[in-house]
């Protein structure tokens, strides 16, 4: 399992829909950048969690198999309005936090996206920093970090904190793994300095490195994850 996939129509990648309003919007206030990187990799852990669960659907089962037996390619698209309320019908996981919503759809061939979905803009994903923190991580919370040295737009940055989300669920003992799906596979991200993020590399239990299809360089390191 690796973490960006090679082009084509025959490539899988697992599309996850971000809610984002404009400002002043009724739908409501746009995400920050923590709580958009947050619900993305919430969303990622409870897709994967769902469909390796014992009484899944054989076909969620077949899919997330098939895509994780090659690239886990992630692609983080945009929407509002009447085209927000349409992906919510397509199969795949939703989550609402701290202003965020996400919906991480079932992975398929990137040839053979529903319309609702390719229309979708995968550019203009950028989110607003906060100041806060988000507060004190939720009981059971995965906690994730997204390397401080390399600039990533708010879409990129949320699909590499899906990369940590999806490697963790794997690589997290029985017990633990349990704790987490139970919880809601909550996530924290936590911001860390480029010394701490160093010394991240060595001690952390999931290092996504990236295969450099947008954004950076092949083999970049962009997230850490540990719990």
């Amino acid at each position: 399992m690796t973490d960006a996939p090679p082009s084509g129509p025959e490539a899988w990648a697992m599309q996850i829909v971000v809610h984002l309003p404009r400002a002043g919007s009724p739908e409501g206030e746009p995400p920050t950048r923590r709580a958009l990187l947050e619900a993305v990799a919430t969303a990622v852990g409870r897709l994967v969690d769902t469909a390796y669960a014992d009484d899944a659907d054989p076909a969620w089962g077949a899919a997330i198999r098939r895509y994780e037996d090659g690239w886990i390619r992630k692609v983080v698209r945009r929407a509002r309005g009447i085209h927000w309320r349409r992906v919510q019908d397509l199969p795949g996981v939703g989550v609402e936090h701290d202003g965020a919503g996400v919906r991480a759809l079932l992975p398929g061939p990137v040839g053979e996206l529903p319309d609702v979905v390719r229309k979708l803009q995968v550019g203009g994903t950028e989110a607003e920093p906060d100041d806060d923190g988000g507060g004190p991580p939720p009981p059971g919370a995965l906690a994730v970090a997204v390397n401080p040295a390399v600039t990533m737009t708010a879409g990129k940055a949320a699909a590499q904190a899906g990369h940590a989300a999806q490697l963790a669920w794997h690589a997290m003992p029985p017990a633990r793994r349990r704790e987490w799906a139970v919880a809601g596979c909550p996530v924290r991200v936590v911001r860390v300095t480029e010394g701490e993020w160093r010394a991240g590399l060595d001690h952390a239990a999931v290092v996504v490195r990236d295969g450099g299809l947008t954004e950076v360089t092949p083999g970049t390191t962009t997230a850490l994850a540990w719990w």
